[in-house]
């Protein structure tokens, strides 16, 4: 029988348990109660505080939101030229004036995605509200390798094209490992606020190529066609056939140079309303022209054999439009925008880490802090570490993680359209602002696997690489995500042996009820037994709890609805493995109840599930920090 006064354990002596020296209350997580909650004048100035936290970190706007991806976006041409020049040859400016138009298939998705759901975090963010948190998992694996690899390529990068210009006293792999050292010690100061930073450095950026491109255009206008004629005839391929493949092939590497884009979403919180648009709009057309302009003046000005031979292209073309103090500019530039590139991936690391933290991903380790600078430190020294292991094991070879991170680039850029079609099916009724063309949607899903296709058949190597890393993450966040199931398995593997330690056994138990009583939120609005299912159901498939607090805000007009209470005692019943508790709160379901209902029960928003808002509903979901979960 159910206690009258709540708490208790339930008859389970007609169920037996697996765990042979384990009573069955091991398996029953106690009777859920009833109550009602006033929120106090505590929990309100805490709750305040968060949104005035929240909304007082979108201060971006269409400069500073673009700077801070603008540099690997922008900062990606010392990088990608010479691969697409090295498979495309004399028709590299075709292939990659091709590859920067693709983003106006990606930038419609995006913005109805951003529109719809303003939060940090994309694309792992938006999947997780619009599907099963494996798939979401999916989408964080290849976020944090798509970090690690921009910080690999933009440290090998820079150590590799000052060893072009300068003796250095160490081979270039060390130079590559010690701007990662020295650029995780930065993070370590604290500097998360690079928004100012990173435009100083993406406005040098652009003076040093506006620069680079007067020069070589004035170059070019005095010495004519000559070199372009020559090159042109160097580096014809020997049937039309080929020239189709070389085409193929630069457009496939040419999207090398639109790496960083993706990036943007994730720090879509922190943007001014309705200024992500115009940020994407940033990103994106000063690429068409970089890019294209920079190859057709390296192949009008430099000779192809010279462009070939692994030399820093842009230099010797600053060399030979307009001396040696162009190419020292140069070589400078290349050092300070690449290594912002190499900054921007350790700062997104940390969030995505925090994020999962926050989602019991990862440990909550994650989330300690420096005392005086309010550094990350585990998050900055795992992603490094991390980083580190990447670049090593490729042998230090910079042409190798180039083209594995191409293909995880497209992998993520997948995700974006997927997580549209996701959003469009499982949560048609969120309101939008901006709705894609169904024809961008489906061409993009289209043109990623093609693409993806002809970069490992460049290489075959690298999608070696590619899956040997994505599996070795995936593996790190199941065994994280599923600890009570492998602790589980580690107690009935012991519950076997006949010698086993009492003292152990009660250690695994002990870790396991701890991990189960972590709670999690239900935001209920309604009394039917069958949203109600599939919002437990939900909790029981994605999240380790055995305590799930259900949550039902109303004021003296509304009242409570007539069955909730009768309902959450039958779920309660038919899920004996977990405590279902209803609360009743007074007052109106708005961002600053919420706020101050997870200060209360000290449950983190991010554990807070909530159906989908319809289009009448007046708040922001980004205010709310909860996770959507149902339709």
């Amino acid at each position: 029988m159910r206690p009258r006064e709540g708490g208790g354990l339930k008859n389970t002596l007609a169920t037996s348990s697996r765990f042979l020296n384990l009573s069955s209350d091991f398996e029953f997580a106690g009777w859920g109660t009833f109550s009602k909650l006033k929120l106090t004048g505590e929990d309100h100035r805490a709750g305040d505080e968060r949104l005035q936290h929240l909304r007082g970190a979108g201060l971006l706007g269409q400069f500073t939101g673009a700077a801070l991806s603008g540099n690997a976006v922008l900062g990606s041409v010392f990088y990608a030229l010479p691969a697409v020049v090295a498979v495309c040859g004399v028709y590299s400016p075709i292939s990659l004036f091709a590859a920067t138009l693709t983003p106006f298939l990606w930038r419609p998705i995006m913005e109805e995605l951003a529109s719809a759901l303003p939060i940090s975090g994309a694309p792992y963010s938006y999947i997780l509200n619009v599907s099963r948190k494996s798939l979401a998992l999916l989408g964080a694996a290849l976020l944090l390798l798509d970090f690690a690899a921009t910080a690999v390529v933009s440290a090998a990068t820079a150590s590799s094209y000052l060893a072009g210009e300068v003796a250095l006293p160490f081979p270039p792999f060390v130079g590559a490992a010690l701007v990662l050292v020295i650029f995780a010690l930065v993070s370590l100061t604290g500097l998360k606020e690079s928004a100012r930073i990173a435009f100083v450095v993406l406005a040098f950026h652009v003076a040093t190529m506006t620069a680079l491109g007067v020069a070589s255009s004035v170059h070019w206008a005095r010495t004519g066609n000559a070199q372009l004629r020559q090159n042109w005839r160097d580096g014809q391929p020997p049937s039309h056939a080929a020239i189709v493949r070389q085409l193929f092939n630069g457009f496939c590497l040419g999207m090398l140079g639109l790496t960083g884009i993706e990036c943007t979403p994730s720090y879509i919180g922190r943007i001014k309303p309705g200024r992500f648009p115009p940020v994407l709009r940033n990103l994106h057309l000063p690429t068409i022209v970089l890019n294209t302009l920079m190859i057709a003046l390296v192949l009008a000005t430099v000779p192809l054999e010279q462009v070939l031979g692994g030399a820093n292209v842009l230099s010797v073309l600053a060399q030979i439009s307009a001396g040696p103090w162009l190419r020292k500019w140069i070589v400078v530039d290349a050092a300070v925008v690449l290594c912002g590139g190499v900054l921007t991936g350790i700062l997104s690391a940390t969030e995505l880490f925090s994020q999962l933290a926050y989602d019991r991903v990862v440990p909550q380790v994650f989330l300690r802090v420096l005392p005086v600078s309010g550094a990350p430190y585990v998050s900055v020294l795992v992603f490094t570490g991390m980083s580190g292991v990447l670049y090593a094991s490729t042998g230090a070879s910079l042409a190798i993680v180039s083209k594995m991170f191409s293909l995880v680039w497209l992998t993520v850029m997948a995700l974006f359209p997927l997580a549209l079609l996701l959003l469009r099916f499982n949560r048609g009724r969120m309101p939008r602002a901006r709705t894609a063309p169904m024809g961008c949607v489906v061409l993009a899903l289209v043109l990623t696997p093609v693409v993806f296709a002809g970069n490992v058949a460049i290489d075959p190597s690298t999608a070696g690489y590619f899956a040997a890393y994505l599996i070795g993450v995936l593996v790190v966040f199941a065994a994280t995500q599923n600890q009570v199931h492998l602790l589980r398995a580690v107690y009935w593997a012991y519950d076997q042996y006949p010698a086993r330690s009492k003292m152990w056994g009660a250690a695994l138990v002990g870790v396991i009820a701890r991990l189960k009583r972590q709670p999690v939120c239900i935001l209920v609005r309604t009394d039917e037994i069958n949203h109600l299912l599939h919002m437990l159901l939900y909790v029981r498939e994605n999240e380790e709890t055995s305590c799930v607090k259900v949550v039902h805000f109303c004021d003296a007009e509304s009242g409570v609805p007539s069955e909730l209470e009768a309902n959450a005692k039958i779920l309660d019943e038919a899920f004996p493995e977990i405590t279902i508790d209803l609360i009743i709160v007074q007052g109106l379901f708005s961002p600053s109840n919420v706020a101050a209902l997870a200060h209360r029960l000290q449950i983190p928003p991010s554990l807070m599930f909530m159906s989908c808002p319809g289009p009448r509903f007046t708040y922001p979901i980004a205010e709310f920090g909860a996770r959507v979960i149902s339709l």
